[in-house]
């Protein structure tokens, strides 16, 4: 077929997200982007004919022959999300309009390296594939979500602190020849928010706060993850808090807010006072059991952590703040002290109106954002121009 233009591409994304968007009928569709029927016709015949859109069954009408429905397919299209943790990796199979089909959670140690837990998603998607009566053949995209800093553009992990072997490692490269498919990486904080602002209509500038072992923020804005020049924007854990010169951060400075208000910093504050806490987890235990000290540790952090929250509202202008990861589920000791620290640091007009709330999506925001993403990207302009240029599956 002619290589489609860069236009014609815009054009066909524009009807597929339409019809994500619950557009369906052709005539919506050729009053919502001003073509003519039988353009919306051509244009629709080619994307069910590349096996994105499907039309079946009928609306009822008042009067006439009821048109046919559209929707995005579910029969020969799905794509894959991926959620890599530190212990863990979650990988789930979904139809494009969001149903899970089939999804498995699985240990596994990230410092075991590149090859060996990429073999093991890979076994795992084809084992969920098969679940779900999918070939491999209908795999249209690929997304992974990886806890360490991610060159995007190419899917290059780069210089991570908790993983080990990985630095430099092109993972797409791994997925290649597998499946014809498009594998989209990125950190798992970008996944995350992507996945938050997904259920919440109301946000439009949002900022996700993972605080875990480490802390990270991924940035949302009108739908799209703002990665920065190089896919660094969001790394908030290495911002300096004055007054804390004396602590070491694991990145070779000092006063980090990961050093002094993390799940691992906490942690260390509890051992130096004589409480058994190796990991966050830890901490979380500690604080629901109601211990004095670990209440006041937190409390400390979400104040540290606070100041520095304050000075992205004045600069980034948020609607919404969402505190995920597991300190966050320490809600009741960590959100006063934050939502205090940001009211009184950051200037009225950008507080006026900013929410700061804990995730609602909790451990699943991860796997959700990445399913979202590897739909977004099917539907955009270089992703329809994959599908067009791949055989028919």
């Amino acid at each position: 077929m002619t290589v489609p233009t860069d236009r014609q591409l815009t054009a066909l994304s524009e009807l597929a997200g339409l019809v994500a968007g619950g557009a369906t009928r052709r005539s919506q569709l050729a009053t919502a982007t001003g073509l003519s029927r039988a353009a919306v016709a051509q244009r629709v015949d080619l994307l069910i004919t590349k096996g994105l859109l499907v039309e079946t069954g009928t609306e009822a009408t008042e009067r006439g022959r009821p048109p046919l429905t559209l929707q995005l397919a579910s029969d020969s299209a799905v794509v894959v999300a991926v959620d890599l943790g530190a212990t863990h990796r979650t990988v789930a199979v979904a139809e494009l309009g969001g149903r899970v089909l089939a999804e498995a959670t699985e240990d596994l140690d990230i410092n075991a390296g590149p090859e060996p837990v990429l073999t093991g998603v890979h076994e795992q998607i084809g084992r969920l594939l098969a679940d779900a009566g999918h070939p491999a053949a209908h795999v249209r995209a690929i997304s992974i979500g990886v806890p360490g800093p991610v060159e995007a553009r190419t899917g290059t992990v780069i210089r991570p602190p908790i993983m080990r072997g990985w630095d430099g490692y092109r993972v797409p490269g791994f997925f290649a020849g597998r499946y014809d498919a498009p594998v989209l990486v990125d950190n798992d904080v970008n996944m995350m928010a992507l996945g938050e602002y997904g259920h919440r209509p109301a946000a439009d500038h949002l900022l996700y706060v993972k605080v875990g072992t480490g802390i990270g923020c991924g940035i949302v804005s009108g739908g799209v993850v703002h990665r920065g020049a190089t896919g660094a924007a969001g790394d908030i854990g290495h911002i300096r808090v004055p007054g804390h010169d004396d602590v070491l951060c694991h990145c070779g400075n000092t006063g980090c807010v990961e050093a002094v208000a993390s799940g691992a910093a906490i942690a260390a504050k509890l051992r130096e006072a004589g409480l058994a806490a190796e990991h966050a987890a830890d901490v979380v235990r500690l604080v629901a059991a109601g211990d004095p000290v670990a209440r006041r540790q937190v409390r400390l952090a979400a104040q540290r952590l606070g100041d520095v929250l304050a000075s992205l509202v004045s600069f980034y202008n948020p609607d919404t703040i969402v505190l995920g990861g597991s300190i966050a589920s320490l809600h009741d000791d960590l959100l006063a002290d934050i939502r205090a620290a940001v009211y009184r640091r950051a200037l009225p007009l950008a507080t006026r109106t900013v929410a700061i709330e804990t995730t609602v999506l909790g451990r699943r925001a991860g796997i959700e954002g990445a399913r979202r993403l590897a739909v977004e990207h099917l539907l955009s302009p270089e992703g329809i121009g994959h599908v067009l240029a791949a055989p028919v599956a």
